[in-house]
């Protein structure tokens, strides 16, 4: 079972009723859901997963104290504590004394404050390039299954994605990058008999792909383990998850180089076709830097636009 799954179905049976007995003064200031870190929230929880972390459970967030003082959390956090210790054949995890929990009672100004820096989401165009994407996809995953003031909601929402300048300050640096990489250093690797350094050229040609492919479909490129994983997942350009992982899990080989060089320049071709889609580039030629700089230049804020191409990166 998933992960999300379990923990509607436990909010469900036990957390709502619980809420409902014993608080229903509250109803219309809490936001109940599970969001975060963890596979689970992202949906890419398996049976490996169940290893760590994997328990029923779910999140009761709460507004500041001016609403909800502390004496009603910790009330909260003991009727939260004393659910059934287990559900569905899964254990519940004993809470951590010293906080770090993922479940059960948390402000939402500490949630967002942990993943954006501040208390409710409120950023600066400067700001969003200084908060890793995965941080950012963790503030907007997994689910919320009800949000009696609608706040929580709605900060998720203002954070739901990047703003179009930013997208493309971010989207200019990864396709110059990309070239770099892949058209230019890794061949001049192979040229001079560096295969280390050839392979290194190839991780950071498809580390910079990948950036892109995900701007290109305005979607967060989450923690490193699982950008293929949700490459798959992606709207457009999910078919060059193959090729990619090729260009990283193959050797050198004379055929092998033939096929990278190859691939590279299909990837580098199929970013171009969505760009041109999306209306980013009329730049005629093959090489991504020439690309990038399309993109910069469509860049509306003039004192962004005019920061270093790799600002973004």
């Amino acid at each position: 079972m998933k992960g999300l799954e379990l923990s509607e179905r436990f909010f469900l049976t036990h957390g709502a009723p619980m809420l409902r007995s014993e608080f229903p003064h509250l109803e219309g200031l809490l936001a109940v859901g599970l969001a975060g870190s963890g596979s689970e929230c992202f949906g890419f929880d398996d049976g490996i997963s169940h290893d760590h972390d994997f328990e029923p459970g779910f999140c009761i967030f709460l507004p500041d104290e001016d609403l909800i003082d502390s004496r009603t959390e910790f009330a909260l956090e003991r009727a939260y504590a004393k659910l059934p210790r287990e559900f569905m054949g899964y254990r519940r995890q004993p809470l951590s004394p010293v906080g770090g929990n993922r479940h059960g009672v948390i402000r939402m100004s500490d949630f967002f404050r942990d993943k954006t820096g501040t208390c409710d989401g409120s950023l600066t165009l400067r700001d969003w390039f200084f908060i890793p994407e995965q941080s950012l996809a963790e503030a907007t995953n997994g689910k919320v299954f009800c949000d009696g003031l609608g706040k929580f909601s709605a900060i998720r929402q203002a954070l739901a994605y990047l703003p179009e300048d930013v997208r493309l300050k971010k989207l200019a640096g990864e396709l110059l990058l990309m070239g770099q990489a892949g058209q230019y250093n890794y061949p001049r690797c192979i040229s001079r008999g560096d295969t280390a350094a050839a392979q290194l050229s190839m991780a950071e040609f498809v580390s910079h792909a990948l950036h892109a492919i995900f701007l290109l479909n305005r979607r967060y490129l989450p923690y490193y383990k699982w950008s293929f994983r949700a490459l798959r997942e992606l709207p457009c350009l999910a078919s060059l998850e193959g090729k990619l992982e090729f260009l990283i899990s193959s050797a050198n080989t004379p055929d092998e180089v033939l096929q990278k060089k190859d691939f590279t320049e299909q990837i580098c071709a199929s970013v171009t076709d969505r760009l041109r889609a999306q209306k980013l580039t009329a730049f005629a030629g093959d090489a991504m830097e020439g690309h990038a700089h399309e993109v910069n230049d469509r860049i509306r804020d003039a004192d962004l636009r005019n920061l270093h191409i790799l600002y973004g990166v």
